[in-house]
């Protein structure tokens, strides 16, 4: 089977601090440039020209005063991306270079693998079994199978009769205030796949010390669980796996 054609440009090195610039300062986001997936998908092109005229002609920012997307916004956000990486980013790690030793990338590898892996572990397991397992005694809540496709995406998954619906469990620094976090495109995808499966929806949860940061969520999950509840796949079509 011929390999698709691929049509991103390569930037080489320079591919990491513009990759890092870009999510920092959340210039992507679909605040930003639209739900590109969501749009592609709804456009379903053969040719990246039809694409690119349905982009322009469709896409608004996903804000709460939605703006129509035009070529000259995309090259302001390329002109915000080089004052943040020219005025900031550079200026930063030239900094971190500077003071940066060999004791210092000793410590953070121990640091990452032992420290913060056994930080998020507690917070998961203090997050699920102090928090969601006691609000809804009624549901099991079990990790994600590692083997399978979402795993990556889903830490803990909940079964409802054949279905099944996810949570993901973020520290509080991933965003810094509550309702500024939006998960990526590649996520969105990942968790519509999951629910199209699986039938239920995935739920980002915050861990604060181990306790659920984003209270909203424990009613949209208690919303969810009654529609599992009362809806199942037609008969023979159960795609529960878990």
């Amino acid at each position: 089977m011929a390999k698709p054609q691929r049509y991103s440009m390569e930037f080489g090195k320079k591919e990491k601090v513009l990759n890092y610039a870009c999510q920092t300062y959340q210039l992507s986001r679909p605040n930003k440039v639209g739900a590109v997936m969501t749009l592609i998908r709804e456009c379903q092109p053969k040719k990246i020209q039809e694409w690119e005229q349905w982009y322009f002609e469709n896409a608004y920012t996903d804000a709460k005063t939605p703006a129509k997307i035009t070529p000259e916004c995309l090259q302001e956000l390329g002109e915000r991306l080089y004052e943040k990486i020219t005025g900031i980013v550079i200026p930063e790690w030239q900094a971190a270079f500077n003071q940066l030793t060999l004791q210092d990338c000793i410590d953070y590898i121990y640091n990452l693998t032992i420290n913060r892996t056994f930080d998020g572990f507690l917070r998961e397991k203090s997050v699920v079994n102090d928090g969601l397992a006691k609000i809804f005694p009624d549901i099991n809540f079990e990790e994600s199978d590692s083997e399978l496709d979402h795993a990556g995406d889903i830490d803990y998954v909940a079964k409802v009769g054949d279905k099944t619906f996810g949570i993901q469990i973020k520290p509080v620094t991933a965003r810094a205030n509550f309702g500024n976090y939006s998960p990526t495109e590649r996520m969105k995808a990942s968790f519509a796949e999951f629910e199209e499966q699986y039938g239920g929806k995935v739920f980002v949860v915050f861990s604060l010390d181990g306790e659920i940061g984003n209270k909203e969520v424990i009613e949209q999950i208690r919303q969810e669980i009654e529609r599992l509840k009362n809806t199942t796949f037609p008969s023979g079509e159960s795609k529960n796996h878990y």
